[in-house]
């Protein structure tokens, strides 16, 4: 009976000791539901968070910087230092606190202060945007380029927040020609974020000649754009009434280019994006349209149903004033001569200066040629392929081996 009766308390004593560990298990599972929760909303309601989660010095930081206010009176500065000094002494690492200290001295007038505190910040953190952001302005307002440009590469490789608010500003300060070279010697290192500022800058910047500038220095230095945005660009600076400009980006891209002269006569680049200045194949309404691989090189295929017309092809041209000859060769073509494909060159305004039939390609072996005139008061041209309606119930088909616009002379 004793031996029973022992056996009882101990057991009674086992399971008050197993009842307090329980409580004191469910008591830390509790406050680590807690703390999750309050980390979880500390970016939409960091007041919240810091109810549930008040020893948590990452939270008490973001509700620090919420409380920043700019045109507050001097108490809301000391609440807002007063909690930043708070998570501090809570998480010396919460670098929001120091971004609201930081902002606090220099709104007071302390420039030096601020500085140290946001060197500290920089020390403890590379990934901070607003520090980053902070010292983008400093470096700025000390006309320091190179300086903010350092920083806007670090916060665009450590942000995923970063292009949105970033691209912008710097796009708009590609006028300034010294932000320009200093920008283009970044991007010549390939950053991780220099293709995205590339193809946002080429459609997005509010000055497409700085813009074209500054992709003509990236090729100086040995940075080839990509199709999408160098096309992009010439269609902007064109569309813009900057046909000079677009020329002279263009010509940068494509060495070769002769701007008395037609491109690519024997369709060999086909471009996955052309830009106006290259070959444009069209497919609208049926027709079908392809630059592709030939047997000595490429070749432009088309097909276009019966009854219908329209273009087919065309490339935009800066023919200086002048007499030209318009010479090529045609496939597989075979068609009555009013329903024969025919050449045009036309204005800028619509204006059509003439116009050189397709020969059917048994003659002469497919050879066709003819002359335009262009005057001096049309600087821009396009010239484009078109087909003409057929009665032919397979409608028209066939293929231009080659085609070259060159001067008359020489």
């Amino acid at each position: 009976m004793k031996r029973r009766g022992a056996l009882a308390r101990r057991s009674a004593a086992e399971w008050g000791v197993r009842a307090a560990v329980a409580v004191i298990a469910t008591g830390l599972g509790l406050g680590s539901v807690t703390s999750s929760l309050a980390y979880l909303i500390r970016g939409s309601s960091p007041e919240r968070a810091h109810i549930l989660a008040p020893n948590d010095g990452r939270i008490t930081a973001l509700l620090s910087v919420k409380a920043l206010n700019p045109d507050g009176k001097p108490g809301d500065k000391r609440q807002s230092d007063a909690l930043a000094a708070l998570a501090l002494k809570q998480d010396p690492t919460a670098v929001p606190a120091l971004t609201t200290l930081g902002v606090n001295a220099e709104l007071r007038g302390n420039k030096a202060l601020a500085r140290h505190i946001f060197a500290y910040a920089q020390i403890l953190s590379r990934r901070d945007l607003p520090t980053r952001l902070w010292a983008i302005e400093d470096a700025v307002g000390r006309e320091d380029i190179p300086g903010a440009l350092r920083n806007y590469d670090i916060a665009l490789r450590t942000s995923r927040r970063a292009p949105e608010i970033l691209f912008p500003i710097l796009v708009r300060s590609i006028a300034d020609p010294n932000i320009r070279n200093s920008l283009a010697r970044t991007l010549s290192t390939r950053p991780a974020w220099g293709e995205q500022f590339v193809a946002y800058v080429s459609s997005n910047g509010p000055d497409a000649q700085a813009t074209a500038e500054l992709f003509m220095l990236l090729e100086r230095r040995g940075v080839k754009q990509s199709p999408g945005p160098a096309a992009a660009l010439i269609k902007r600076l064109l569309a813009e009434g900057q046909p000079e400009v677009a020329w002279r980006y263009y010509k940068g891209i494509t060495p070769n280019a002769d701007r008395r002269k037609s491109r690519d006569p024997d369709f060999l680049q086909n471009r996955i994006t052309p830009s106006p200045f290259d070959w444009n194949s069209i497919s609208d309404g049926g027709v079908s349209s392809t630059i592709q691989r030939g047997d000595h090189g490429g070749i432009f295929d088309f097909a276009v149903p019966s009854n219908f017309g329209g273009p087919m092809l065309q490339q935009v041209q800066l023919l200086p004033a002048g007499s030209y000859v318009l010479e090529g060769r045609s496939v597989g073509i075979d068609q009555n001569n009013d329903a024969l494909p025919y050449w045009v060159l036309s204005c800028s305004d619509g204006r059509e200066i003439g116009r050189v039939t397709v020969s059917p390609s048994k003659q002469n072996d497919g050879r066709f040629s003819g002359r335009f005139d262009v005057p001096s008061a049309c600087p821009i041209q396009q010239l484009t392929l078109v087909s003409r309606p057929s009665d032919n119930l397979s409608g028209v088909t066939g293929q231009i081996d080659s085609v070259e616009l060159r001067p008359l002379q020489g």
